[in-house]
Order: C-alpha cells, then structure tokens, then sequence
C-alpha cells in the first residue's frame, strides 16, 4: 500500500561511531568465504568452483563443503594464487558529472577516482547512479554484500530528493503515488512526499526499484523532466555530514545493520 505525503520529511539520521570495521586475521575461515575475500566471486559462487575442484590448498584440490583455511594457506584458483583482503565499506557522497564505472573510455571523472584514496584494497560501487544523479553510494569489496544489496528481492530502502522543472498537479502526484506503467512494467514507489509543502517542484520519493533511470523514467511518464537528483538515503546510509565529493568509511554498526538487512 502506497503511503502518501504532503508533509516535509526527514531523511537523514546521526552516525553514533567513527570506528572502523575490524576483521581478525589469525583464526581459520572457510574456504568459500577466502575465494570470495579476494575478489573472485560471491560465497555461493565458490561454493560451486570448490564442488567443481578448481580451488587448491597447499599443492591438493579441495571438493569439501565447509572446508577451513589459514590467511597463511596456498589457495589457487585456475594456477593462481589467490589473497584474501580485508574487507572495506566506504560511503561516498557522489558529485554531478562522475559517472559510476572503474573506466571511462571518454575520459570522464568516475566515481573510483574519488575514492582511490580511501584505501589499498579493490573496492567496486554497489549499483549504479547515473552521471548526473549525486548522493549516496556505496562501495566495498564485499561480494557477498555488495550482491544482496542490488538484488531486488532485497527491497533495500531508497530515498531520492527530486527537483522538477515545473510544480506537480495533485492529479499527477496522485497518479504517480498510485502506482505508473513504463515500458518495462509497472512501477509504485513506497512513498512519495513534498519535502517543502510550499514547492511543488521538490518530492521526496522512496523506492526499492533497482530498474535502470527509475525515477526519471516515473517523472517522465506524466510530462516532468528531472532537473536535479540526489539520493539521501540508501539502506539505512545517509550522506550527513559528508560533503559532496566527499566519502568516509563506514562505522562497524553501519556494516552490522547492512549485514542484517
């Protein structure tokens, strides 16, 4: 049931940690959990390598489900050796004009320039915003993780602040919270709302959609071109205190809640 608001909401919520997320490094894991660990695959996924004996530890092929490794074990996959890194979530508060990609072969800023610096390991965007769209994004090198949060059925929570190019009718508004058809299906988003009563061009929209341009598609739909979008709050993430541009790592009660979502 689509809940609808003409009242100003609030969307972001204070960080109650600056640590960072800790992983111990002297006590045996599982073997799926080190392949994914090193940027291979998810834990599903080598699951499926190790029954299909690809995976070696110490010079010997392991099939076992379940099986345990040292940090300090010779595990290959396809001859080479991989290395389990520690695991990172950085939050970054996404410029206009960056697109989300590790290349662009036009030479345009990503969104892994802005956060080279945060750290040695590999780290990769969960999801994607498009060039023009700022706000929250996450990145980290948590396969698993980074896997459930951009699947659908995990209906992570969304919160997009819009600015149109002209006020919304209450019939359109009404339309739009009611649920629109696109070309790809229909779309309803979980709540809509004005974030200035008085301003009829700004919305506040939530949604669990991952469908591609999804909120400038919903706009489009009824004749609205989006001017600005920004994405205050992404599974619980908010972008406070972060300047634009800007990324911090996450507290361990922020990698707690994302695991438990």
């Amino acid at each position: 049931m689509v809940q609808r608001r003409e009242q100003g909401k609030r969307f972001d919520k204070r960080d109650k940690s600056d640590k960072r997320p800790v992983e111990p490094t002297d006590d045996p894991i599982r073997l799926n959990r080190f392949i994914a660990n090193s940027g291979v695959c998810s834990r599903r996924e080598a699951d499926k390598l190790i029954e299909q004996g690809k995976v070696k530890v110490n010079g010997e092929v392991v099939r076992e489900m379940g099986h345990k490794v040292m940090r300090t074990d010779e595990v290959l996959y396809n001859g080479k050796k991989l290395v389990p890194e520690k695991k990172v979530y950085v939050l970054l508060n996404k410029p206009k004009d960056t697109v989300t990609t590790s290349n662009d072969p036009e030479g345009r800023r990503t969104v892994i320039d802005l956060v080279k610096r945060a750290t040695s390991e590999r780290i990769y965007p969960v999801g994607r915003l498009d060039r023009n769209t700022t706000g929250v994004l996450l990145f980290t090198n948590d396969g698993d993780m980074a896997k459930k949060l951009a699947h659908p059925s995990s209906n992570v929570r969304k919160i997009y602040h819009v600015f149109l190019d002209k006020h919304i009718s209450k019939a359109d508004f009404d339309a739009i919270a009611a649920g629109v058809e696109l070309e790809d299906g229909p779309v309803k988003p979980d709540e809509l709302s004005y974030p200035d009563p008085q301003d009829k061009t700004q919305l506040g929209i939530e949604i669990h959609s991952g469908k591609n341009r999804i909120v400038r598609r919903i706009f489009a739909s009824k004749g609205y071109d989006v001017i600005k979008l920004d994405r205050v709050y992404f599974g619980g993430l908010t972008k406070k205190n972060v300047p634009r541009g800007k990324w911090r790592l996450l507290t361990d009660q922020e990698v707690g809640m994302l695991s438990m979502l």
